[in-house]
């Protein structure tokens, strides 16, 4: 199958990186508490569970759609795609389901826009492209973005969500968190601003490396962010963890974190943020 033709079918099977219930209708069914509801009640509650609270995974089109100002967002860099330059046995075919999925071609969305009529660089890590892991071609994406936005003194916006490295592409996915912190650094030297936003959930090199590298850190309620999962840790350790381990609200109680947004507030929030620091 084609490439076109895969971008075609992943439309039709998805709604902003969330799979809709197949009854020939648009219903939801919210992750958390399991109430179904139709696409455009969760749409109108920023993707949100209207009874609950609990969060829609979304995709970096939804985010973007959410956060840029209405037709301001510019992709860069989007022709480039992951190769399977180590011939790991399966991994072409990951990648064509993964484009299928969520019709993107890989695990991040890069590009500039205006947010609350600042002009900013941004990228949107795609949850559905293989969990976001980071293979070279997501950390080239993201090191272009920083040289680009070093290059034009532009600020940086970037929403992280990600299992970690991408095992397929071996030691050249582990490199791209030393290649994207050089960018991100240069970039704090010539006096750029950065602001990461986690989602749930960021995890092992991504966590490691350019999630907790911006000047502002904040997160979205309840998102897990850590290098190895709690139940890892507890196998490791032999010890029970805290209540709320690894979650936005303890690691912001801990320091880790400047800041926990809700969806509804983070473009009036991140506008506010970048008026201050630009």
């Amino acid at each position: 199958m084609d490439l076109k033709s895969l971008f075609k079918k992943a439309g039709n099977t998805l709604e902003g990186g969330v799979r809709v219930v197949k009854k020939r209708s648009s219903t939801l069914s919210c992750p958390r508490c399991g109430s179904e509801y139709d696409k455009e009640s969760v749409l109108k509650n920023y993707w949100a569970c209207p009874r609950c609270g609990g969060y829609f995974r979304m995709s970096a089109r939804r985010r973007l759609r959410f956060l840029c100002d209405e037709g301001t967002f510019r992709e860069l860099d989007g022709d480039l795609v992951s190769e399977d330059i180590l011939h790991f046995p399966g991994y072409g075919e990951k990648l064509a389901k993964a484009t299928e999925k969520c019709g993107q071609k890989e695990g991040v969305l890069c590009g500039t826009c205006k947010i609350d009529g600042q002009n900013t660089c941004i990228f949107a890590m795609e949850p559905d492209f293989m969990m976001g892991s980071m293979g070279s071609v997501v950390g080239e994406k993201i090191t272009r973005l920083f040289e680009y936005a070093t290059e034009q003194a532009l600020p940086v916006v970037g929403f992280t969500v990600s299992g970690g490295a991408r095992m397929q592409e071996g030691i050249v996915s582990l490199m791209q968190m030393a290649k994207v912190s050089g960018a991100v650094k240069r970039h704090s030297d010539a006096g750029g601003f950065y602001l990461t936003v986690i989602t749930n959930p960021t995890t092992g090199g991504v966590t490691a490396s350019f999630a907790m590298l911006g000047d502002v850190i904040i997160a979205e309620p309840g998102a897990l962010i850590g290098f190895a999962g709690p139940r890892v840790i507890e196998q490791t350790i032999r010890q029970s963890l805290p209540k709320g381990f690894q979650r936005s609200d303890f690691l912001l109680s801990h320091g880790f974190l400047d800041a926990v947004v809700p969806r509804q507030e983070l473009k009036d929030f991140i506008g506010k943020m970048l008026r201050f620091h630009v």
